[in-house]
């Protein structure tokens, strides 16, 4: 009996040990990126200026925009490789929300669930921001004033956006809602007739309409949004605590140097160039 006590006490003891050995060797996100030799950031690459393809290139290379410069830049100061991984929007944040990748640099904006689902970093674009409105057909820039202009049109939205968000809380009725994956697809609706207006950021959507004939921003529809929304931000997995004050520090030596507000300007011009 004896020697069964002393055989089961030392086979505790050494899976006590292995436990906190185990503990001891968890490392955090940050160190985890320094330690493989890469980071992963996941986007939805149809957004000018912050994230979109140049088809004349190839690869990784291919992928340019306002968050492609952050992302190489939080690459560079890590001594890593960047890899880069295109998604649909709403894969890029349930990809941060389940911790599949390190960082969603995807033009995100603040809400409290996104806050609830994954770390957000302090807002890096603060531009002039012309807050959110309806993409429309050119005919129907002066049609859409108020919600109750809407009851009878066809609305379409990004799906897991925040404008998605406004168009449910500010939208009551409508003839249709529908969601697309990406805002181009609806911008792209909208200019086919299969919806009647698209919910998006003003500037992208007003950049959209200028190298595409026959579609406008609504002249005097706008949605309400408060101060919290505003900011592009970063996605980080939830309690990454390490990785979101290395990403915030980028971001403040970014912001300091004016680089970014410079990039946004550029990739204006730049997907104008293309016709995006």
């Amino acid at each position: 009996m004896k020697k069964l006590i002393l055989l089961l006490t030392a086979v505790l003891l050494t899976l006590s040990l292995a436990a906190c050995g185990g503990q001891t060797e968890e490392k955090n996100r940050l160190e985890q990126i320094k330690q493989r030799g890469y980071i992963e950031v996941v986007m939805e690459p149809y957004f000018a200026p912050y994230e979109f393809i140049d088809a004349s290139k190839s690869a990784d290379e291919q992928y340019v925009g306002v968050d492609v410069e952050i992302a190489k830049v939080i690459a560079e100061k890590l001594g890593v490789e960047l890899r880069i991984i295109p998604l649909e929007f709403g894969a890029v944040l349930a990809g941060i929300s389940e911790g599949k990748y390190d960082l969603a640099i995807s033009a995100l904006a603040y809400t409290p669930a996104r806050a609830e689902s994954m770390n957000m970093s302090e807002g890096y674009y603060f531009g002039e921001n012309e807050g959110y409105g309806l993409l429309v057909r050119e005919a129907d820039k002066d049609k859409y004033k108020t919600a109750d202009d809407l009851k009878d049109a066809v609305v379409v939205m990004q799906s897991g956006s925040i404008q998605e968000l406004f168009v449910t809380e500010q939208i009551p009725v409508a003839k249709e809602f529908k969601r697309v994956s990406a805002t181009t697809d609806g911008f792209l609706m909208v200019s086919e007739g299969k919806a009647d207006v698209c919910a998006c950021a003003i500037a992208n959507g007003r950049l959209y309409a200028q190298a595409n004939e026959g579609l406008a921003i609504a002249n005097d529809f706008t949605f309400y949004f408060d101060e919290t929304t505003q900011g592009t931000r970063i996605g980080i997995p939830l309690g990454e605590t390490e990785l979101t004050e290395f990403v915030n520090t980028v971001i403040a030596e970014l912001r300091e140097r004016g680089d970014i507000d410079k990039w946004y300007e550029e990739y204006e011009d730049y997907a104008a160039s293309l016709g995006i």
